[in-house]
């Protein structure tokens, strides 16, 4: 039992740590509180499987499954599709409302407001396109495989753990060993000294919004593909993303990705121990738990 919740909460942990980055990145940046970020893990859900649909019905052998996995090729094309519709849409959402505002230096809470109007509109037109019914990636059953001391996992869930951490290092590297990486460290410490040094603020916050929505875009199909695709899917991650970037503190992607599986953990944990209906005001405990306690979180830099 204890072993099950272990690798459960692992799971659902990974993909709440992958959509914490774009949240600790972003606000690291641009200094606010973007509650649109959960509306692009459910629009690049609905990508993924719009691209997906239409590539098994022209090529069917491309829905064909992989291996023991049970999806075919058509998904990881529909997933890289995702992460730049996603993308795109975020770099539009910070052209027409985001960018509009801080070019006339308006307040933080008009931006964080300005967010919450956005995300309100993506999840409406979401619902409006492809109604509120559930939908799937793939209608095959997998059969889960024991792995240690009486756990299980499906191949799909393994896949799914084993790419959060591979792209988790990967976002790590990018930004300590590139140039783009230490540009959006120097923006996140003070923007104008930055670009007296000659980085382009500008371009840095538009790589920062295409990496925190591409990585949202893997969090929604790892979500879609695990659980089930819904317009309020985003919606209802929004509080653990938020949990787990302020816990791993604002700006430390491996404290995001740690924090993320620590929720995870913990709501596994809240489970399996006091029951299902109490796993939403997990997140909520935590949030206010690192607030009173250490509001720089576990990774983050004391006044951050």
């Amino acid at each position: 039992m204890i072993a099950q919740m272990l690798m459960d909460g692992l799971i659902a942990g990974s993909m709440i740590g992958l959509g914490a980055i774009g949240i600790t990145l972003t606000y690291s940046i641009l200094r606010f509180a973007n509650f649109a970020h959960g509306e692009l893990v459910s629009w690049a859900a609905y990508f993924a499987l719009s691209v997906s649909t239409a590539l098994g019905t022209a090529l069917p052998g491309l829905s064909a499954s992989l291996g023991p996995f049970s999806f075919g090729w058509s998904l990881p094309l529909g997933l890289i599709a995702a992460m730049a519709l996603t993308g795109l849409l975020a770099l539009f959402a910070d052209t027409l409302l985001f960018a509009r505002l801080r070019a006339r230096g308006a307040s933080t809470i008009i931006l964080v407001m300005a967010g919450f109007g956005a995300a309100l509109t993506l999840r409406s037109l979401l619902e409006f396109i492809f109604t509120s019914k559930p939908m799937y990636f793939t209608s095959a059953l997998q059969i889960a495989r024991p792995l240690f001391a009486g756990a299980r996992a499906t191949p799909d869930q393994l896949l799914g753990l084993g790419l959060a951490v591979a792209l988790v290092a990967a976002v790590h590297l990018i930004l300590t060993r590139t140039a783009a990486g230490r540009a959006m460290r120097a923006v996140s410490e003070n923007q104008a000294l930055a670009g007296l040094a000659g980085i382009d603020v500008a371009k840095t916050i538009r790589l920062v919004w295409l990496f925190g929505a591409s990585l949202a875009a893997v969090a929604g199909v790892m979500a879609g593909l695990l659980v089930q695709i819904r317009p309020y899917m985003g919606h209802d991650l929004l509080l653990p993303l938020f949990a787990a970037a302020i816990l791993g503190g604002i700006g430390s992607v491996p404290g995001a990705m740690i924090a993320g599986l620590i929720v995870g953990l913990a709501e596994a944990a809240c489970v399996n121990f006091i029951g299902a209906e109490w796993r939403a005001a997990v997140s909520f405990f935590i949030l206010v738990a690192i607030l009173l306690l250490r509001p720089q979180g576990l990774f983050g830099k004391a006044g951050a």
